[in-house]
C-alpha cells in the first residue's frame, strides 16, 4: 500500500499500482483506491514524488505532486507519511528555519530581499540561470519552486521546454529527463498542453556559415584525430539543429549554456560560449552579474572558477 498525506490531502494506491523509474514514484490517478481532500475534485493526470530510504517524501514530491492535485501557484512543500506523534506538513522554505535559522535568514535577506533585486540582470534572466544550473546540477528539491517563478517572471512554458532539451546535451540526458516529470507538474498545473510547446521538429534559424565553417575547422583540427563521431555529432545534432531551434532566442540559448557549464565547473567550454552569448547581445555586465548569481546557486568555488575564464574573455573583446 502506497499512502501520502498533506495540507489535509489523503492519497491511497495498490503498491503494484506505483511505478519506479530513476528514483521517481509515478501514480495515475485512476489507479488510486482512495483520495480524500476538498482540492480533488476531478483530479487527473500523474502526481510524481521522489523519495529516499525510510517513510520521507522529500520537496520534488510535494513541489509537483501538491501542485498537480491543490492547482496551487507555488506548489512548494515537504509531505511526510504518517509516524509517530502526529502528521506534520509545512513548505520547505518554513522548514529551513527549524533545521538551520541562520540558512533561513540568508535567504530571506540575502536572496529573496537583495540578490534577486539586483538591477543588473533582469529577473527573467535570473529565473533562466537558475534553472539552467538546478537542471544541470540534478538539484531537483528547488526545480518546481523555480519553475513557478520563472513563468511569472515571463519565461514561457515552451522557453522552458527548450531549455530542457538543450540542457540534455550541455549537462547530460539523465539530468535532463529528471526535470520532465517536476515540469509536467508545473505545466499540469497550470493548464499548459503539448500544443502551447514547440514542435519535435520543423523550421530551424538561418546558419551562420562563416562562423559554421570557423568552428567546424577549429573542431576538427582538436577533437577529429581523437573522436571523430563527437565531431560529426557536434556539427550535425548540436549547432546544424538544436542551436538553430526557433523556440528559444540565441542570446537565451547561450545564457544557459554558460550558466550550466559554471554551475557544473566545466570553465574549459566556458571561453567559447561566453563569447558567443555576448555576440548574441549578452552585456558585460550582464556576464558579470550571471557569475554572482551564480555563486549562491552553484557555489562559490564555481563562480571564482570562472572569473579569470571571463575577465580574459573581457579583456580580448573590443570596448
Amino acid at each position: 500500500m502506497f499512502f501520502y498525506k498533506r495540507l489535509g490531502i489523503t492519497l491511497v494506491a495498490g503498491a503494484g499500482d506505483v511505478d519506479l523509474y530513476d528514483g521517481v514514484h509515478l501514480i495515475r490517478s485512476d489507479k488510486l483506491q482512495s483520495w480524500s481532500g476538498k482540492h480533488l475534485t476531478g483530479a487527473k493526470g500523474a502526481i510524481v514524488m521522489r523519495r529516499k530510504a525510510g517513510s520521507r517524501i522529500t520537496a520534488a514530491a510535494a513541489l509537483v505532486g501538491v501542485a498537480m492535485f491543490t492547482g496551487c501557484a507555488n506548489g512548494s512543500g515537504i509531505v511526510t507519511t504518517p509516524q509517530k506523534g502526529g502528521q506534520t506538513s509545512m513548505s520547505p522554505h518554513d522548514e529551513v528555519a527549524t533545521v538551520s535559522p541562520a540558512l533561513d535568514r540568508y535567504r530571506r535577506e540575502v536572496l529573496e530581499a537583495n540578490l534577486w533585486k539586483r538591477p543588473q540582470l533582469s529577473p527573467r534572466d535570473r529565473s533562466i540561470v537558475t534553472l539552467a544550473a538546478l537542471i544541470a546540477r540534478n538539484q531537483t528539491a528547488e526545480q518546481a519552486h523555480y519553475l513557478e517563478v520563472a513563468l511569472d517572471n515571463g519565461v514561457r512554458p515552451g522557453e522552458v521546454s527548450e531549455i530542457i532539451t538543450h540542457l540534455a546535451f550541455y549537462a547530460g540526458w539523465g539530468n535532463a529527463m529528471a526535470a520532465i516529470p517536476i515540469a509536467q507538474g508545473v505545466f499540469q498545473a497550470r493548464g499548459v498542453t503539448p500544443s502551447a510547446l514547440p514542435p519535435a521538429s520543423g523550421p530551424l534559424l538561418p546558419l551562420d556559415q562563416t562562423a559554421e565553417a570557423q568552428r567546424a575547422a577549429l573542431v576538427e583540427q582538436t577533437v577529429g584525430p581523437v573522436s571523430a563521431g563527437l565531431v560529426e555529432y557536434t556539427a550535425d545534432v548540436l549547432f546544424k539543429d538544436l542551436w538553430l531551434r526557433p523556440g528559444l532566442a540565441a542570446r537565451d540559448r547561450s545564457l544557459v549554456t554558460v550558466s550550466a557549464l559554471i554551475a557544473t565547473g566545466q570553465v574549459a567550454q566556458v571561453t567559447f560560449h561566453l563569447n558567443r552569448a555576448m555576440d548574441s547581445g549578452l552585456t558585460r555586465e550582464e556576464a558579470g552579474e550571471v557569475i554572482t548569481h551564480l555563486a549562491f546557486y552553484a557555489g562559490w568555488p564555481n563562480a571564482f572558477s570562472a572569473v579569470p575564464v571571463a575577465k580574459d574573455v573581457f579583456d580580448k573583446r573590443p570596448r
